[in-house]
């Protein structure tokens, strides 16, 4: 397991990706728990044959691969179904992200999770950052990004922590309302202040 782990959080979004590819540009690995849980849903994987076998095939796409659409309709509208997925798939999502933050190499891991806190993912790591935004500009970008409806962004929002029980819980923020050039320089402040924290680790 690499020594030094710091959790990377934020709402739909925020920006959580590009702070992600901005910490990769400087050398450090990341771990992306959405796409673990991409994987761990592959066609010919047990997850998906389970998740096929519970709701019918008509979570399927003609490819066979999950209708990630049709599966969310369902979770987001029906708070049992939505519990039944979690307790399938969350252990297989650990595990896989367990295996490839062990395989990191780099002086310090991030490993990215939208639902750090709330799947307290958060014991696994030595350091939280939160990607902050208003809801309003979270709206704003799911929308125009996921050609989502209002309704859903809703939902997903309702579905996180709350934003000021994030705040409360990270140990760094980076507030991401501004330009990307901002964020750079907010990105190698916090990579100099972790390779330190890795070094005395």
């Amino acid at each position: 397991m690499a020594k030094y782990l710091i959790g990377l959080t934020g709402g739909i979004g925020s920006g959580k990706t590009t702070v992600a590819n901005l910490f990769a540009e400087l050398g450090i690995e990341l771990v992306d728990a959405d796409i673990v849980a991409r994987d761990v849903v592959a066609i010919g994987t047990s997850g998906l044959n389970q998740i096929a076998a519970h709701f019918g095939k008509q979570i399927l796409n003609r490819d066979n691969s999950l209708d990630r659409a049709a599966l969310r309709e369902i979770i987001f509208s029906q708070p049992k179904e939505r519990l039944w997925i979690n307790d399938l798939l969350h252990p297989m999502i650990r595990t896989e992200m367990l295996n490839q933050l062990a395989a990191t190499s780099s002086p310090y891991t991030i490993l990215v999770a939208p639902l750090l806190f709330e799947n307290e993912l958060d014991r696994l790591v030595n350091r939280t950052l939160l990607i902050d935004i208003s809801p309003e500009q979270q709206r704003k970008r799911t929308v125009h990004r996921d050609a989502v409806t209002h309704e859903q962004v809703e939902k997903i929002i309702s579905s996180q922590a709350p934003r000021a029980e994030k705040l409360l819980k990270a140990d760094d923020v980076i507030d991401n309302h501004g330009e990307i050039s901002a964020l750079k320089s907010k990105v190698i402040a916090l990579h100099n202040n972790y390779l330190k924290l890795s070094n005395n680790a």
